[in-house]
């Protein structure tokens, strides 16, 4: 019984230790980080100018659909266009994609930069944390600032 004992209070002692010198969890606020780096207002605005100009080929097909006159004229226009815009917005979702996955990551390479200077265990998006961590976002900024 004294065994048991003796290797509970190690145990506790153990995990006493092991809280101590845990670094905790940082988390960021990953809108706010998004807010203010300039890369990702750059990609936004990249990504928002394809999207225009998906929109402005649909008003320009539409104002060339309208000037055909017989049914096979315009059947035959609407499968060519359906296919280029097919193309156009798969060319756009890919350009998406890359470029906030770029985004993701240069944030998240911060992330981690901060979280070893810092000596964290971990860092989360603030939505995920209720309570408790260590607020890092401007620390995050920073860092992407500096790595232009």
């Amino acid at each position: 019984m004294n065994g048991i004992k003796l290797g509970l209070v190690a145990l506790a002692l153990v995990a006493m230790t092991g809280v101590a010198n845990a670094g905790g969890v940082g988390y960021i606020d990953y809108a706010k980080v998004i807010d203010n780096y300039d890369y990702a207002k750059q990609v936004t605005k990249e990504v928002d100018a394809k999207g225009l100009e998906m929109q402005q080929y649909l008003v320009d097909k539409e104002k060339e659909y309208k000037s055909l006159d017989t049914p096979l004229k315009k059947q035959t226009f609407e499968d060519r266009v359906s296919q280029e815009f097919k193309a156009k917005e798969s060319s756009y979702l890919a350009l998406r994609d890359k470029r906030e996955k770029e985004v993701f990551n240069k944030i998240q390479d911060a992330a981690k930069a901060v979280m070893v200077e810092q000596k964290l265990d971990a860092v989360m998006d603030a939505r995920g944390v209720f309570v408790g961590g260590i607020d890092i976002t401007q620390s995050v900024i920073n860092k992407l600032k500096l790595s232009k």
